[in-house]
């Protein structure tokens, strides 16, 4: 499973210079609304030390990472949920991603115009959030009238309880609340899930700053991060004219210039952790000769579940997992030392799989 984000915001806020450094693409980023017309989709690796060290012992005919996909889509404006812009046509592109990451303007600059005239990063928000929600409203409308009629003069427990929670979604997102912000139980979640609603996404809050303020940020930041505490929202502290020029450097000269800088990880990487942390994100790996590959997993799901993500066949059949940890190969420097140790195990169907764990499914279809 592939890690999936839609990257949101204003017009200049800084979203595709962004997207154009963190993917390494060179997708158009003018100063004007609208730049981006078609949404651009941009794939980047997860970096993971861990891969190294496995690709070192194992010397495998294929490395794997994980990866990580962005989907940058035009620029939001006020009303675009009715049209208003370029509409929120581009609003479907995002509705299937894991996590929607808004781009929130946090620098001054007279050169780049910005569509309010000022720079005020809470009503940016506000103004985006609402988009969102009426995107929503208007999915929840249409299946309530499509199912209204069938749930008053039907005996369909089923219909009756989706269109009951219907009704509560639409009443939550009239008086201004994200889907994500209203309680609701396993089998709500279940049943809301096919209609991808934006605001039941989680959503990570990318402040773009200037150059001076990569380090510690500022005061439009302290806003940001303010009002993020009261909804649980992460933020994290970018600026894109430095991660323009980090996506042109090698390795070991971007770790040398973000050191000058004095800032200890790039955007890229904080926003992976960000939203792994966010969506309780982790990885195992399979490693042998032929391929050493890295896999993400949500924090909870046991060993059939891990080995579902493989193949369908994997979890259908599964049997056992032959599980050692990332943490004992490295003390031990081998499989061998691994077994010899007595630290390689052999798990069931209700193992919860861990970050690190290095496996192989036993499988019988």
């Amino acid at each position: 499973m592939s890690l999936t984000t839609g990257i949101v915001g204003l017009p200049n806020v800084g979203k595709s210079t962004l997207f154009n450094a963190i993917t390494k693409q060179k997708i158009l980023a003018a100063n004007y609304p609208f730049a981006t017309i078609e949404p651009n989709v941009g794939v980047v690796v997860v970096p993971d030390k861990r891969l190294d060290f496995l690709n070192d012992l194992y010397k495998p005919a294929s490395l794997v990472p994980t990866t990580f996909e962005f989907t940058d889509i035009a620029g939001l404006v006020k009303g675009a949920s009715k049209g208003e812009g370029l509409g929120n046509k581009f609003l479907s592109h995002i509705r299937e991603v894991d996590a929607i990451v808004e781009v929130v303007r946090c620098f001054e600059d007279k050169n780049i115009i910005h569509v309010e005239s000022e720079i005020n990063p809470l009503r940016d928000i506000e103004t985006i959030a609402l988009e969102l929600i009426l995107a929503d409203l208007e999915i929840v409308d249409n299946r309530l009238n499509k199912i209204g009629k069938k749930a008053t003069m039907s005996k369909d427990k089923e219909v009756q309880k989706e269109a009951t929670l219907l009704t509560k979604l639409k009443e939550a997102l009239e008086n201004g609340q994200n889907i994500r912000d209203v309680e609701l139980t396993q089998d709500e979640i279940k049943i809301i899930k096919p209609y991808n609603l934006l605001t039941a996404k989680p959503i990570i809050y990318m402040a773009n700053v200037s150059e001076d303020d990569a380090k510690d940020g500022n005061a439009y930041v302290d806003k940001v991060k303010e009002f993020a505490d009261k909804t649980g929202a992460k933020v994290i502290i970018v600026c894109a004219k430095i991660e323009e020029e980090l996506s042109e450097l090698t390795d070991d000269e971007r770790l040398e210039f973000l050191s000058a800088l004095g800032i200890e990880e790039s955007g890229l990487d904080k926003l992976i952790k960000a939203s792994y942390s966010l969506l309780g994100l982790k990885t195992f790996f399979t490693a042998g000769s032929d391929e050493v590959r890295a896999w993400t997993f949500k924090d909870g799901m046991k060993a059939p579940e891990c080995a579902g993500i493989i193949h369908t066949d994997f979890e259908r059949g599964f049997i056992k997992a032959e599980v050692m940890s990332y943490t004992d190969l490295e003390a031990c420097g081998s499989e061998k030392a691994v077994k010899e140790a007595g630290k390689m195990r052999l798990e069931g169907k209700e193992y919860l799989m861990q970050d690190g764990d290095i496996c192989y499914f036993r499988f019988n279809v």
